[in-house]
This record gives C-alpha cells, structure tokens and sequence, in this order.
C-alpha cells in the first residue's frame, strides 16, 4: 500500500476520531437528563437533529470504505468482527466493522453503528481479552449515545466555528487538514471524564459477560503509559487526546477485575484465537511501525511482543531493524546480534540474511558477508534486488 493512501485513509479516519470524541459534558447514567441507550435496531426519526448527525456519519463511512487506507485481509476484519459481536450481542446485526491500516494506536465508534480498529491498537494489544475491552468501551460510547451528547454541547457554545468546520471536512468540503493538524484540531475537545468512566464500565460488563479475563482490561493502559514514558520528547498517543490515561483509571479496573474475578465464572484470555488472527500480518504492522521512527515506543512494543514468545525469529528481525535504522553508536553490532539470534529461533525472514550480509560487509568480514549473501539469493530466487545483492558479492570477490 502506499503511503499516499495511507495518508488518505487515515486522514479519513482521523476526521471521524474527531465528531466521536468531541464531547463539552456528560450525562451520567441514569441521571436526570441522561440519554437512554440507544435500542437494536435503532435508527433516529428523519425529523431529529440526531438524524443529521447519522446521515452526516452515513457520508464519513462512505468515504472510509473507498478511501484505499482498508486492511484487505477478509481474515482479520471477520476475527474482529467476531469480538464485536460477542460484545454486542443484539447488536451486533447494526454494526459494521473497518481495520485501518495505520501506525497508531486507536479505535472509534460512530453514532451510526461503524466501528473502526487501527492496526497500530491490535500490533500492541495481546490477546483477544485485550483487544475484547478496548472494543467494549467504544460499545460503551455508541450504547450511552455520548457522540449524541456532543452534538447538542458543542452546537450551543462559543465554538460552533471550529465545529462546523470539523463537520465539512466530514462531509468531504472545505477543510482538508493533514494528520498532524487534525490531531491537534480533535485535542481540543475529548470525551468528559463522565463519558470515559462510563464507556469503561460498560465496556468492562460487556466483557465480563462475554467470559473474557477482566484481568486483561488494565493491562493495555499499563503498557500504553511505558510506551508513551519511554519516549524522551513523548509526542501524546491520538487515543491519550481522547482516552486519558490516568492512575485512578487503571486503579479502579484492577478492583473491578477483582471484584469479577471473585464472582467466577469463565476468564477467556484467547490469545491462541488472537495470534492466528493476527499473526500474518504482523510482520506489515511492524514495518509501519518503524516507519514512525519513534525508535523509544517502537522498542517497548517489540518487548512486549518478544514476551509473548510468539514468532521469535521474525521479532528478533525486527529488533535488528530498529537498531540498523536508528544508527546510534553501537547499533550496528547490536543489529548483527539481533540478526543473528533470529536466525537461531529458526522463523526468521529470508531478509535477515541479507541484512547481515550487508552488515558484515560493512564492517569488513568479506567471508561472512558473502555466505549471508548467497544464502539469501539461495533462498529468494526471484528476489527483486537480485542484480544488486550479485554486484555486491563480485566486490567482495
């Protein structure tokens, strides 16, 4: 895929990001004025401004599902839909599933029941239960209608320039901002404290009651915050815009999860179902991943992968990857061990040999550079950069 349609599609998403997380206040459940859950089956009558805000998600879907920025891999997209449905239940009929190909961590749900999963959340989430809460909390958000909410706030404040312009770049006019700008243009508003702590509970019920480990839940908070901490300049996470991560948050799932826990019942981890899922198109995910060169996060993502144990010899690859592309003293020896121990795991890429290759014969080792290389044409025939890897082997001749 190129990066202009990544580009695309991301910025159609990151637009959609945007309507769904700019909620002013929140409704808490039950409470007067609090909206009811919308209903299966629920479409707003015509004559509503609700109605409006549907048609106008209707308009952002459909530029999403042309936009070129889809993971094509029926696989994926029906496992996760899968997940949604066991969350949804009577829902689930009303729900339209879309995995974006795209670095970052995030997940959306609009108004109108489309739900929309990057690839840079399911690269750093573990397992299904994992991957079960982050999708019951934007079922949390669609369920209480806080996007509703949002589009009655925001519409009687100070503010209904900006959110008009928001709404035209939804609807394909007007403004056309790249990623960074419509980042910073959905920072200015996010999802109430009130709205988080409710999508939280109601996406922890959901999967309580689908049987997943709620144990999982405050595990990708956990990590999310290493992540965003081991970056030394750490730029924020476009869900930490909208989802803050806070000490109390992961404080109160850790109770809840030991609240649940007591009851009994089924604690369904299902990381096997998640890695067949997943796993071969992971590879793809870690290469967008290092295309951000935001090498700090990327390393923590790749431990916790390399914890995992799933898929050593392509992992260590990768981890040769970062230190042959951050270039820091020392990572060239670094990257030859990395290299190295991927080929004993005994999955690694035909690639890492190439990589070695091209390594030792950097470091002027003209016998090992030679054997990586051949190994590699030995194993890739039809490899495109045949004529090339040739030349290098008659210089080292």
């Amino acid at each position: 895929m190129s990066r202009a349609v990544m580009r695309h599609g991301t910025s159609a998403v990151c637009v959609l990001l945007i309507i769904l997380t700019c909620v002013s206040c929140a409704t808490l459940r039950g409470a007067p004025g609090a909206l009811p859950d919308i209903e299966p089956g629920q479409r707003p009558s015509l004559d509503t401004d609700e109605a409006g805000l549907w048609m106008l998600m209707d308009r952002v879907e459909t530029s999403l599902r042309t936009s070129g920025g889809l993971v094509t891999d029926p696989g994926l997209t029906t496992y996760v839909r899968g997940v949604v449905c066991q969350l949804a239940g009577s829902y689930c009929p009303d729900i339209r599933v879309y995995v974006i190909q795209t670095p970052h961590f995030n997940a959306t749900m609009a108004p109108n029941g489309a739900i929309a999963v990057w690839t840079g959340l399911i690269l750093r989430t573990q397992n299904e239960a994992q991957l079960a809460y982050i999708l019951g909390h934007e079922l949390g958000h669609y369920l209480r209608r806080h996007s509703v909410q949002m589009w009655r706030d925001v519409r009687s404040t100070s503010d209904l320039l900006v959110l008009f312009n928001v709404l035209a770049a939804a609807a394909g006019v007007g403004y056309a901002g790249n990623l960074g700008q419509l980042i910073a243009l959905g920072s200015l508003y996010a999802f109430s404290r009130d709205n988080e702590r409710e999508a939280d509970d109601v996406g922890f019920e959901l999967m309580v009651k689908a049987g997943y480990d709620p144990h999982e839940a405050p595990k990708i908070w956990e990590a999310l915050i290493k992540e965003r901490d081991a970056a030394k300049d750490p730029a924020p996470f476009i869900f930490f815009a909208t989802h803050p991560p806070t000490e109390e948050r992961i404080a109160t799932l850790r109770k809840l999860a030991q609240e649940a826990a007591a009851q009994g019942g089924p604690a369904v981890v299902g990381k096997d179902r998640f890695v067949a899922a997943t796993r071969p198109l992971r590879a793809t995910f870690l290469r967008d991943e290092l295309r951000q060169r935001e090498f700090a996060r990327s390393q923590i993502v790749l431990d916790h992968l390399i914890d995992t144990g799933v898929g050593l010899g392509e992992l260590y690859f990768f981890q040769g990857e970062l230190h042959r592309l951050r270039a820091e003293p020392g990572d060239e020896a670094k990257a030859i061990t990395a290299y190295q121990r991927a080929l004993e795991a005994g999955d690694a890429p035909i690639e890492t040999h190439r990589a070695l290759g091209l390594l030792y014969a950097k470091a002027g080792d003209k016998q090992k550079a030679r054997l990586a290389l051949q190994r590699y044409l030995r194993g890739r025939p039809d490899a495109e950069d045949r004529a090339m890897i040739q030349r290098y082997l008659q210089q080292l001749d």
